[in-house]
């Protein structure tokens, strides 16, 4: 057996490059380079919260010891090119052009974020639309809002800068600019060509000599008032934004990826090795009637075990595939630096190369070791790891940057959570009592942290220097609560409790909709899970007939192994056109062997298939329970119905589309589109289309809605007289491209079937949103199911709305957004609204309410099991059937 030396050396032997005095690399290839070289920007930055990456990471805690601050990446306000790249002045903030780190008097400047286009925000609203539903019960709520106010006196004003002779540094520029401070003042924002002041100067056109030092040369500075921005408009949003990121760096909130973390307060599961850091999300726009800040609790979750540690630990799992485990483990995670609280993305492991490697700087050649010495202070322990690689991606390219960064697996922590660790039990109990969070928590989070930013005397000199508070307390207006729905059955209809918006209980002992009879079906299992598949049957047998579904005797496979061909092999052998289902219960969750069973029953050999892992059958006691599941689970996939709500729009139809990446072809996702096929909402038609980066989808539309339309008149005989499309997997970027693109298409489908014009709506879906609602009873609490939110924290341009639909027990719930972006249909705001949330309920893998429409939901199902498993369309023989539940 292997000492611990041992182990280390054969880890880190596998980087046997060249000899340390090869190529020397460019300045941008480097980690995070000494003060003679440029810091290279990060690779792709990873979103805050629990469960949002598969990032993992971390080494010891504590802020980095020199370089630079993280340029800003902006906090969410209306991107303006014109501020992007900003040199912001005032009382105590800062004094030098570099990261503003320093203490002065306000003659010095600090950079801004890195620059993005201006988008204006795409209008959704019809001119004179009243969005604001009526319909149900008036309750008080929060949200987690402040109102942004202005001084009097104070106001944004515009000036253009020019130079004569034409200066082209703009550090220079900046410079003879700050000469005339004694004129224009201490308090200002210049980008270099454009400089913005809180009051106006008394002429609106000033000249100014100032000396160039190298010749003595005058130069002439004219300023020249242009206007005075309006509070919301997309300049002032930026340069609020901007001034947000200097108060949380004067609270001691670093920036890390896109947020703002307190890296100096981590709190310690040591147990696990993993560290939170508390940080918020903030950004500052324009809603329904004022300027405000959205402001809400994050975490960001790191490891306490550095990269090369967990190096060491796969090597002592794995040995002979040591490189191919590890670069399959590593590969696509974030990783941040600790030395600079930078984020990386590893696109590669560069086994060849180690510290003892070199690369150019302007001083000359430097190896890594000499390098972290030098620049940190930090001696890099083993001298053979292999080195990490990141890659530029397109925006880091437009910005100058070539080739790969380099990184040190020492120095570098993984962030986020890995899939093994979502899937121990122990482990996300442990996270979840740090990070999730409780209304009332909330709030007094929130409020602890905007006393915080008033308290402190330097975010006071800025705010006050730019006439500009915050409210002190979360916004609070009134909300409106649809009424709960009547859930129908065959023979049976019942409400359910407001506050669960679940009825599990009321459905027992009542038959359900449509049921298919299982007649013939397969039922497979290794030898050692033949007792569990007893008892398995005995319980699907006892469910089925109250539920009015007969389940006959399965055809049993006992297999001798649990291999995949094993599996593939008795399918195939005992498949024939009478055989309604494939059941496979399988002892451990391998993914090649499910994806495999997957691909085999949904493409090459079309029929139903239920995978049921083994450990899912140990407990005796709901055994009962999962059968009664799986029974309902089977009724669906072979075309049955569960439940229904009252739908009283006739010849509808209602789509839904999700997108997920494909995890085997990179740069390729899968589209999913799903359409209803009946009037009570409850039968569906999936179709599946692949696209690439960049990609519209403007063919598979085309294809995806006819296939639909010609399918649901084939049933019904008629077309539908009203089509509403739930548009969910896209971005507040990418709104443009659905207005401008995708509904077109659907429109010229329309078109191609004689006389046909349906009255026809487009609602985009949003579930990553920072939005927060509570009820306020006294205290915060989570909002009931149906709480409808079309005021205050909606956007004046779109036309939209938030909605509660599911119940929350633990932790605080966030609202969905819907945003209305076509609209033909006919429906009130109040119509479109209740009829969302009836949609909610009709979701048959649960006996509830969730949070987006049902074939939203269905849609991100067909997705994500393509994308991870079978990755090819699912045979058309499958389509009306929810094969994918």
């Amino acid at each position: 057996m292997a000492t611990n030396g041992e182990t280390k050396g054969r880890a880190r032997g596998r980087s046997r490059g060249p000899p340390p005095t090869s190529t020397a690399r460019p300045p941008d290839t480097i980690a995070a380079p000494p003060t003679a070289v440029p810091t290279p920007p990060a690779a792709a930055q990873e979103p805050p919260t629990v469960g949002k990456t598969r990032g993992r990471g971390g080494t010891s805690v504590g802020p980095p010891t020199t370089g630079p601050s993280p340029t800003s990446s902006g906090s969410g306000g209306t991107p303006l090119s014109g501020i992007a790249n900003m040199n912001i002045a005032g009382t105590g903030q800062g004094s030098g052009a570099g990261s503003g780190s320093g203490t002065g008097t306000g003659t010095g400047s600090t950079r801004g974020p890195s620059p993005r286009l201006v988008r204006e925000d795409i209008r959704t609203r019809p001119e004179g639309l009243d969005k604001r539903g009526t319909s149900g019960t008036v309750v008080k709520v929060c949200s987690n809002f402040f109102e942004l106010t202005q001084k009097k006196d104070f106001g944004i004003f515009q000036y253009a800068v020019s130079y004569n002779p034409e200066i082209d540094n703009k550090r220079f520029r900046s410079k003879l600019l700050y000469d005339h401070s004694d004129k224009i003042g201490n308090v200002r924002i210049f980008d270099g060509m454009t400089l913005y002041l809180p009051i106006m100067l008394s002429e609106t056109e000033s000249h100014y000599v100032s000396k160039r030092t190298s010749d003595n040369e005058d130069i002439h500075v004219t300023i020249k008032y242009t206007n005075k921005l309006h509070r919301d408009s997309p300049a002032s949003l930026q340069l609020y934004n901007t001034l947000f990121r200097k108060l949380l760096e004067k609270i001691g909130m670093e920036q890390i990826g896109r947020y703002y973390y307190h890296y100096k307060r981590p709190q310690r599961i040591e147990k696990h090795k993993i560290e939170i850091w508390p940080g918020f999300i903030t950004s500052i726009l324009n809603y329904e009637s004022r300027v405000m800040l959205c402001a809400d609790v994050s975490h960001k979750l790191l490891r306490t075990d550095s990269v090369l540690d967990y190096l060491y630990q796969l090597y002592e799992e794995t040995r002979g595939d040591f490189h191919e485990v590890a670069t399959k483990k590593l590969v696509g995670e974030i990783v941040l630096t600790r030395y600079n609280n930078k984020t990386y993305r590893i696109d590669d492991i560069d086994w060849t190369k180690n510290p003892t490697h070199t690369f150019d700087t302007k001083e000359g050649p430097i190896t890594y070791l000499e390098y972290y010495q030098k620049a940190y202070n930090r001696k890099l322990e083993d001298v053979q790891q292999p080195l990490l690689v990141s890659r530029p991606k397109k925006r880091d390219q437009r910005r100058g940057q070539e080739g790969p960064i380099y990184l040190v697996p020492e120095v570098c922590t993984r962030t986020g959570l890995s899939e093994e660790t979502r899937e121990d039990f122990h482990v996300m109990r442990d996270i979840a009592e740090h990070t999730r969070i409780k209304p009332d928590q909330r709030g007094r989070q929130l409020k602890s942290f905007m006393d915080e930013l008033s308290n402190k005397p330097e975010c006071q000199d800025i705010m006050n220097s730019w006439g500009i508070q915050f409210s002190s307390n979360i916004l609070s207006f009134d909300a409106r609560v649809a009424p709960p729905e009547k859930i129908f059955q065959k023979n049976s209809s019942y409400s359910y409790r407001p506050g669960d918006a679940e009825w599990s209980r009321e459905m027992k002992g009542n038959e359900l909709i449509n049921t298919v009879p299982l007649t013939k079906y397969l039922l497979l299992f290794s030898r050692r899970d033949s007792a569990k598949a007893q008892d398995f049957f005995n319980n699907l047998a006892k469910v089925g007939p109250p539920m009015g579904m007969p389940i006959a005797d399965p055809i049993v496979c006992e297999l001798a192994d649990d291999r995949t061909d094993t599996f593939l092999r008795a399918i195939k052998d005992n498949l024939d056109k009478k055989i309604q289902m494939v059941i496979c219960l399988l002892p451990n969750n391998r993914k090649d062997r499910y994806d495999a069973i997957k691909k085999f029953c949904c493409v090459e050999y079309p029929v139903p298939s239920q995978v049921i892992l083994g450990r899912t059958l140990n407990k005796k006691q709901t055994l009962f329970s999962v059968c009664t599941k799986v029974a309902m689970q089977l009724n669906c996939k072979m075309g049955g119905e569960l439940w229904a709500v009252e739908i009283p729009l006739k010849r509808l139809m209602i789509l839904g589309i999700d997108c997920y990446h494909d995890t085997a072809q990179k740069g390729r996702s899968v589209a999913a589109f799903i359409s209803t096929t009946n009037e009570t909402l409850t039968r569906f038609h999936s179709r599946v289309a692949f696209q690439h980066t960049g990609q519209e989808l403007l063919d598979a539309i085309k294809l995806c809605m006819t296939s639909a339309l010609r399918n649901y008149f084939n049933i019904n005989q008629y077309l539908p007289d009203r089509i509403i499309l739930y548009r969910d997997g896209v971005g507040d970027g990418q709104l443009g491209i659905v207005k401008d693109h995708e509904i077109p298409q659907f429109l010229e489908c329309f078109e191609t079937f004689d006389n046909y014009n349906p009255k026809f709506a487009v609602v985009v879906v949003k579930k990553r949103i920072n939005t927060r609602v509570f009820l306020d009873e006294g205290g915060l609490t989570n909002p009931p199911p149906g709480t409808i939110i079309d005021t205050e924290v909606t956007k004046p341009e779109w036309y939209d709305f938030f909605l509660v639909a599911q119940s929350v027990r633990q932790g605080t719930v966030t609202p969905t957004h819907y945003n209305v972006l076509h609209d033909t249909s006919g429906l009130r705001p109040d119509h479109l609204q209740r009829l969302t949330y009836k949609l909610c309920h009709l979701y048959y893998n649960w006996q509830g309410t969730v949070r987006v429409p049902s074939p939203c939901q269905y849609a991100h199902k067909l997705a994500f099991l393509v994308g991870q498993s079978i990755h090819k369309e699912p045979s058309l023989e499958l389509s009306n059937r929810l094969f994918f539940l």
